[in-house]
């Protein structure tokens, strides 16, 4: 009679191969996720006088703020969720962040450009609820403190 013990469990290697394998997929999603903000936070300070028209043409106040402020979040939000550090507090924040942005600066939703940027937001705030979720998984700083 064969040992069950090892019928309809899976093996130790094959647990290990699925550990890393969705380990890696978070890390890899974490990376994807974070190019766009940080890309963006670098291109805000390319031209800053051209973003601080464009926020203050939206009404919002203080555009000199808004953009540091959306700098900030941009490069600093996107560099700690690579890294996986505090990344649900940091995947949180660049949710409303990328919600907020989609209503302040793309709610013309008859323009096909704005309605693109605004659903691509939604999406990209979706994406960061999986790691507000599920955490930054295994290949994380965030792992390492526990």
């Amino acid at each position: 009679m064969a040992n069950s013990a090892h019928i309809a469990h899976p093996t130790t290697t094959e647990q290990n191969r699925s550990d890393v394998t969705q380990a890696s997929a978070s890390l890899i999603g974490r990376v994807l996720l974070s190019v766009i903000f940080i890309l963006s936070g670098f291109s805000k300070l390319a031209a800053p006088a051209m973003m601080i028209g464009y926020i203050g043409s939206v009404g919002l106040p203080f555009p000199q703020l808004a953009l540091a402020l959306a700098v900030v979040v941009e490069i600093a939000g996107g560099l700690a969720l690579i890294l996986g550090f505090r990344a649900r507090a940091v995947a949180s924040v660049l949710a409303l962040f990328s919600v907020f942005t989609a209503l302040a600066f793309h709610s013309a939703l008859a323009d096909q450009n704005q309605f693109i940027h605004f659903f691509k937001n939604i999406a990209m705030a979706g994406g960061l609820l999986q790691v507000v979720a599920f955490g930054a998984g295994r290949f994380s700083l965030d792992a390492r403190r526990r």
